[in-house]
């Protein structure tokens, strides 16, 4: 019988694997992107996939129409975006008259408060915008390979979903010959919780997507707002970015609104508006759609987001948090990594590990207490 290895060696040898993932993922992120954000789109045309086959559809055609049809809802969001920007240009000269009055307006109060002189004002903005300017050929040559990129990226993952759920049971059959046949069931167990966690999160996003829309983009028209719907879906599309996506939303709802304003009062209606909207989604609305099975801590999304973003950009700080679910859920039915599902996790002890030593077990018993505690559905056996 082997030696069990000495805990400081397992946990050395834990983050040296740890470490040598987060360089797999870094140096092929432009790979693994369009195969995640393919995976759990896949898994949301799962039911409508599994529909048609029952319905005697051979499977590549059930796949085709599962396909068309995600691509007609996407078609008809950027047909939206695209005719609220058309709106937006459309306005440009009104809008270009407003930016200038609230730019004087704020050149007069800071003149007031510094002594900083409108001419002095004029000379340092000339400044910065002739650095812009030599900046510039550099930002295009990014946006094209940026643009690039996007292409390739829309480009491969109907591929990838197709071929996902073409495979599927192949890609099955793989997973489990990776493990005993004693893991089989916890393997089953944990599949079959992860593909339940990640459909109720996607199909709730795109019900908050539609919801925000509609409560934010609907108070601000009848208030009177203009662009009142593209501030709406902005809000609504940002906000899936946790923390930073919120902030991003009120910053260019804020700047949309001052640009199709003279007045500052429509500013303050929108900051209101979204906060209330906010507010309803974070505690009421949200929490009841996609439910309580898994909690991430807020320390742990934030510092997701950010990887995802520096790993991956947008498309990495949209997919952080379903896979920071995944890892929770895989660490927690894993007897030597279980701490990590715990550091991701908010079920908070009530009472400090400090002063009562049953909080420092992995114990599943000490595990049902903190969930029911922190009010945790259990996983689906």
């Amino acid at each position: 019988m082997m030696k069990e290895l000495p805990v400081t060696v397992r946990r050395a040898i834990e983050l040296i694997g740890l470490y040598t993932c987060g360089l797999i993922i870094v140096a092929g992120s432009n790979i693994l992107t369009p195969i995640i954000m393919a995976f759990f789109l896949s898994i949301m045309l799962m039911p409508l996939y599994s529909f048609l086959v029952r319905k005697k559809l051979p499977e590549a055609l059930a796949i085709a129409i599962s396909l068309i049809i995600l691509l007609a809802v996407l078609g008809a969001i950027i047909w939206f975006f695209s005719s609220q920007i058309g709106i937006l240009v459309d306005d440009f000269p009104k809008i270009k008259a407003n930016v200038t009055t609230h730019l004087n307006a704020l050149s007069e109060w800071i003149n007031q408060k510094t002594n900083f002189s409108s001419a002095r004002q004029t000379a340092l903005i000339k400044e910065q915008s002739g650095k812009v300017l030599n900046s510039a050929g550099g930002m295009l040559g990014g946006a094209a390979a940026s643009l690039s990129s996007i292409v390739i990226f829309v480009g491969l993952v109907p591929i990838y979903i197709f071929l996902i759920l073409f495979y599927k049971n192949l890609l099955l059959r793989f997973m489990f010959l990776w493990f005993p046949a004693e893991s089989h069931e916890k393997l089953k167990d944990g599949m079959l919780e992860t593909k339940s966690i990640i459909k109720s999160y996607l199909v709730g996003l795109m019900i908050q997507i539609t919801y925000i829309t509609i409560l934010l983009g609907g108070a601000l028209m009848i208030i009177g707002i203009k662009h009142a719907l593209l501030i709406g879906v902005i809000f609504a599309v940002l906000n899936l970015i946790p923390y930073v996506g919120a902030l991003l939303g009120n910053v260019i709802g804020v700047l949309l609104t001052l640009s199709s304003s003279e007045e500052l009062w429509p500013v303050w209606t929108v900051l209101i508006t979204i906060a209330i909207v906010q507010f309803l989604d974070n505690n009421i609305l949200m929490p009841r759609i996609v439910g309580s099975k898994v909690k991430i801590n807020a320390l742990a999304s934030i510092v997701g987001v950010l990887v995802g973003g520096a790993v991956a950009g947008i498309s990495g700080m949209f997919l952080s948090i379903p896979i920071i679910a995944i890892l929770k859920i895989i660490f927690d039915r894993s007897n030597n990594l279980k701490q990590w599902g715990v550091l991701f996790g908010d079920e908070r002890p009530k009472m400090s590990p400090m002063r009562f030593p049953a909080f420092r077990m992995k114990s599943r018993k000490v595990k049902e207490v903190i969930d029911e505690q922190n009010n945790i559905e259990p996983p689906k056996s």
